[in-house]
Parts: C-alpha cells; sequence; structure tokens
C-alpha cells in the first residue's frame, strides 16, 4: 500500500508541475526564440530571448490582447493617447515619468523583431533616445513586473497596448 500511495503522489507531483509550466495568461515570444526545454515557462522564453538577444529594442509577444509589442526584456509596451503623432516629443512627463518610463535605445535606428509598423526615436529632454512607433512615443508601466504582464492597458482611459503593427490596441 505504502509503494502504490508513494507512486501516486510522485505522479500528482509531476502532472502538477508539468501543468504549472504550461499555462498562464502572460506573453511568448513570436519572433524567433531559442530552443527551450519542456520544464520552461512562456514567461522563461521570453527572459532567455531577451537576455540572449540583448540588441533587439522591440520584438512581438502573444497576450491575452492578441499579439503585442515588447521591449527586449519581454516587457508590454504602451502608447499614450495625449502624445501628439510625429509631433517629436512626449506629452508623459514629471511624475507621468515615473510611473510610465520610456522605452529607450541607444541606437538611432531601433532593433526589432517582428514588429512591422514604422519605428524611429526622439530626443528626451535630459537628451536621450526614445523609441517611436508609427511617430507615436511608446513606454513601458511601472506596476508590470514580469514579462507576459499587461496591467497598464487602459489605465485612465489613456494607455494602450501597441500592435505589431503601430495600431494602438483598445
Amino acid at each position: 500500500m505504502n509503494k502504490q500511495l508513494s507512486v501516486g503522489l510522485a505522479v500528482l507531483a509531476l502532472a502538477a508541475s508539468l501543468t504549472a509550466c504550461g499555462g498562464g495568461t502572460g506573453t511568448t515570444p513570436t519572433t524567433a526564440a531559442p530552443t527551450t526545454t519542456a520544464a520552461e515557462s512562456p514567461t522563461e522564453t521570453a527572459t532567455s530571448t531577451a537576455t540572449e538577444t540583448a540588441a533587439v529594442d522591440l520584438m512581438t509577444a502573444s497576450s491575452a490582447k492578441g499579439d503585442i509589442v515588447v521591449d527586449g526584456k519581454g516587457m508590454s509596451v504602451y502608447y499614450f493617447t495625449k502624445d501628439v503623432k510625429d509631433s517629436g516629443k512626449s506629452n508623459c512627463t514629471g511624475d507621468c515619468l515615473v510611473a510610465w518610463p520610456p522605452v529607450l535605445t541607444t541606437n538611432d535606428t531601433p532593433t526589432v523583431e517582428g514588429v512591422t509598423g514604422k519605428v524611429g526615436t526622439i530626443d528626451t529632454p535630459d537628451g536621450k533616445k526614445q523609441v517611436t512607433i508609427e511617430g507615436m512615443p511608446v513606454y513601458l508601466w511601472e506596476k508590470d513586473k514580469a514579462p507576459g504582464d499587461i496591467t497598464g492597458q487602459g489605465v485612465g482611459n489613456v494607455w494602450y497596448l501597441v500592435a505589431p503593427d503601430g495600431t494602438m490596441i483598445k
């Protein structure tokens, strides 16, 4: 009886661990990713992709809202509707930038994988380069803590995820 109980518990533990690795509502990259083992979760895949492709500023991922743009670390990217397309500036300043840090790059031409919208940069007031998609600056959300989080979607009815083609996901 003890042997059957031990085997049953081992099978249950294995099933539980495999279930934990396969699900979730996070994002998974839709661009080329390194080969992964069965034990890696989608979030782990996004993290290892970002580490191995550090030169990538933006890539795409799948989310509960469909395919979205994420930064090189797999964090969701957002538009601010108070920004003006092709204005060359961000309307998110002061405390706004604490909650919504800009997606920055060191390249004049950001490196992307899977993003089909027109990508560029604008200068920030402190001389850094903020990434733009379709002429709109893009941002991260301080409350998104891990790749796959999309908690900034719809905040204040002015913050929205970015689709790979550069459209705003409402």
